[in-house]
């Protein structure tokens, strides 16, 4: 079966099913993020979205803020466009620095680094591209703490991508963050199975 591209409306449970397994549901779903996730240097991580995590977001804000229908327009609206469209990978990478004073000195320094993430394999550059939705730096250069960022690949590039045992490195090319990671091919693995 095709991975679905696009939550609506009647993708969603009524609470009343939802609530009846909800926990493990939730458990479920740590077995699927576990190999969709990856930390690039001392406080970065990246949490590969896909429709089961997104349907699983959406659902959760509706179960907990029993918003109702019109919560679930604007959730759809949030989260759909971080679904991936079958030629791309999609992201939400999160700074996390516990200390508010810490974060804030850190953030300052970071504007723009969400248009340098990068994948490297095989030969090959992925840029990724920032998430339209709303400016993710300030224009004093302060940086969210939380960005989505989308990475197009060509067929070539999703091909290479998906070749078992090749080293993929996902990056940040920014003057104060140039932290790089391997992926591990359990991580590879699984985010090849978004493209179509």
């Amino acid at each position: 079966m095709a991975e679905k591209r696009m939550i609506t409306a009647d993708d969603i449970l009524p609470m009343e099913v939802y609530a009846a397994d909800r926990k493990s549901r939730r458990k479920a779903l740590v077995d699927v993020k576990r190999h969709r996730r990856l930390e690039v240097g001392p406080v970065c991580t990246f949490y590969f979205e896909n429709y089961e995590t997104m349907w699983s977001q959406v659902q959760e804000m509706l179960y907990i803020e029993k918003g109702g229908d019109e919560q679930l327009k604007d959730e759809l609206e949030a989260y759909n466009p971080l679904i991936p469209q079958g030629s791309e990978l999609v992201a939400t990478v999160m700074f996390e620095i516990d200390e508010p004073v810490r974060r804030a000195t850190f953030l300052s320094k970071l504007g723009g680094v969400e248009e340098t993430a990068f994948f490297q394999f095989d030969g090959e550059t992925v840029i990724g591209v920032p998430e339209e939705d709303v400016d993710r730096t300030t224009a004093d250069g302060k940086a969210s703490a939380v960005q989505f960022i989308h990475f197009p690949f060509t067929a070539d590039q999703v091909a290479k991508f998906r070749s078992e045992g090749n080293q993929v490195i996902l990056g940040f090319k920014h003057e104060f963050y140039s932290h790089m990671a391997v992926l591990p091919e359990a991580v590879r693995a699984a985010l090849a199975q978004d493209f179509d």
